[in-house]
């Protein structure tokens, strides 16, 4: 039986490593696409141009690149980032462009009569931003945001290919030393679909709470 799954510790390790790489990105992803959303909406033109350029550059890449640029090339440059920092480093940036998307539509997505409600009570542009246009916003790109944290969850496997021991490693591992990959590759399809099941109910828990708080 020990031939047909990767070893108990160390799968449980890959699956750590996985959950870490992929809340730890996807929580600075989302603060970073916040404040890009705001650099877009903001009346500043460079500060517009240069979130529009980030955006473009990370969405308009594949992010295998991007983590190879970051853990083989920044050395070149004098940088030197360990493979678990550049992993979550990578996959924030990458998120990071996508969230923002996803916050940006929602913004867009608010009437705006929210807007000059907000404005006839005295409310600045940022004041009316952040207390009645952002709330409903992300109400707006709660699926989006929770498909993206989905989508990079099962992303965090490119992470094996600069030797992060995250569970796509693990089953490597497991099938080259007992050559059973069929075996270690299903068990690691396995819980990648387990865990992404259960981030999936509690998308939907979430999204019905949000329904019923604004209905």
């Amino acid at each position: 039986m020990n031939l047909l799954i990767p070893p108990m510790p160390g799968l449980l390790t890959g699956v750590a490593v996985t959950l870490l790489l992929g809340v730890t990105s996807f929580v600075l992803g989302l603060a970073l696409g916040g404040l890009v959303t705001l650099a877009r909406l903001c009346r500043n033109r460079p500060l517009r141009v240069a979130a529009i350029a980030y955006v473009s550059v990370f969405r308009g890449t594949p992010p295998l690149v991007q983590l190879m640029l970051v853990y083989f090339g920044l050395p070149q440059l004098g940088v030197r980032i360990p493979p678990i920092p550049s992993a979550i480093l990578t996959f924030t940036l990458y998120a990071g462009a996508y969230l923002s998307e996803n916050l940006r539509g929602g913004v867009l997505a608010v009437e705006r009569g929210q807007w000059d409600a907000a404005g006839s009570m005295g409310m600045s542009h940022g004041l009316a931003l952040r207390r009645v246009v952002l709330p409903q916003a992300l109400r707006v790109a709660t699926p989006a945001i929770g498909s993206r944290f989905i989508s990079l969850m099962k992303d965090t496997s490119l992470a094996s290919v600069i030797t992060v021991v995250e569970l796509t490693r693990v089953a490597e591992t497991s099938g080259s030393s007992s050559f059973r990959y069929v075996e270690a590759f299903t068990v690691a399809g396995a819980v990648y679909w387990l865990i992404n099941t259960v981030l999936s109910a509690g998308q939907e828990t979430l999204e019905r709470r949000l329904g019923r708080a604004y209905a």
